[in-house]
């Protein structure tokens, strides 16, 4: 009988708390949506509109239509930054999940001080990229001063020189995820591969990486994402040099991403080169969005039920 009142007490209790928040949700949840609203919605919608503008300032906008897209996709600049972005993602993609796939892996076998390890390559992803760009431009002109070059002196020391911070920057986060994967992986699977007489490679390529997908999914929009939006490393690193002149007389910088140049856009001298950047980031958004959705549908369909 007193299991009984004490069971009946708890439940009412349960029942008053659920019809207490149920009456001041709003409460909560306001100064969530609030916030969203005020730091993202709201300057979102207000930086379409300011692509359709000529600005120096907000309250001297005015309307010119569909002119600053015409200007941008006229850049040729933003085509150059769009293709050598383009492929330093899919390389910096590739390269950093495979990477981070493989240490994972070796790291989940039960070899010796497998947790030091994990610390020593996660490391490099708390550092700043400002402050990375710079250690690693000290590095690449240190090692290419000897072969009398710098990293800002051809565009290939440049794209390669980003991949490698890229790499090192993010392999030790990509490969926490990893790691977390491969442990969810379930061990009767892999004894079950074993008894059938599976190899190594058959159980990873079959059972393991199968199973591992939701990572590889994580990994890869990260990866793509991070790829596209790199900003202050390939500020600091090299700035977008070295630069090459084009026949029309635009100066276009071979090492300069879609940030660095949407950013080098609005801060240039020419009279409305603020409502092209706007425009700009809006193609930026729209193009980073697509592919980010395209890549999530595209994996998540190959990822296997538990």
């Amino acid at each position: 009988m007193i299991k009984k009142k004490h069971h009946d007490a708890s439940v009412l209790s349960s029942n008053l708390i659920c019809r207490s928040i149920r009456r001041w949700w709003w409460l909560f949840l306001g100064p969530v949506v609030a916030a969203f609203v005020i730091g993202f919605v709201w300057p979102f919608i207000q930086g379409i509109y300011l692509s359709f503008c000529q600005f120096r300032l907000i309250s001297d906008a005015h309307f010119v239509g569909l002119s600053n897209y015409i200007k941008a996709f006229g850049d040729a600049s933003f085509r150059h930054a769009f293709w050598y972005t383009a492929l330093f993602a899919v390389v910096s993609l590739v390269l950093i999940n495979v990477l981070a796939f493989a240490v994972a892996y070796a790291l989940t076998q039960g070899i010796k001080g497998s947790n030091l390890f994990r610390t020593v390559f996660f490391m490099p992803n708390l550092i700043g990229g400002i402050v990375l760009g710079y250690i690693w431009s000290m590095i690449f002109d240190g090692i290419l001063s000897k072969y009398g070059t710098s990293i800002l002196m051809q565009t290939k020391y440049g794209f390669w020189g980003l991949i490698i911070l890229m790499c090192w920057q993010q392999i030790g986060y990509m490969m926490i995820i990893y790691i977390a994967g491969l442990q969810a992986v379930p061990e009767d699977m892999i004894e079950a591969a074993k008894i059938d007489g599976a190899t190594k490679s058959q159980t990873l390529f079959k059972v393991t990486i199968p199973n591992v997908m939701p990572s590889i999914t994580i990994c890869t929009f990260l990866s793509l994402t991070n790829g596209f939006k790199l900003f202050d490393q390939n500020l600091a690193l090299t700035a977008g040099q070295p630069f090459q002149m084009q026949a029309g007389g635009t100066v276009v910088k071979t090492t300069e991403m879609l940030a660095l140049n949407i950013y080098n856009t609005f801060y240039g001298q020419s009279a409305g080169s603020q409502g092209v950047a706007q425009a700009k980031a809006v193609v930026f958004f729209v193009l980073v969005a697509g592919l980010g959705l395209a890549q999530l549908a595209f994996t998540r369909k190959r990822e296997v039920q538990q």
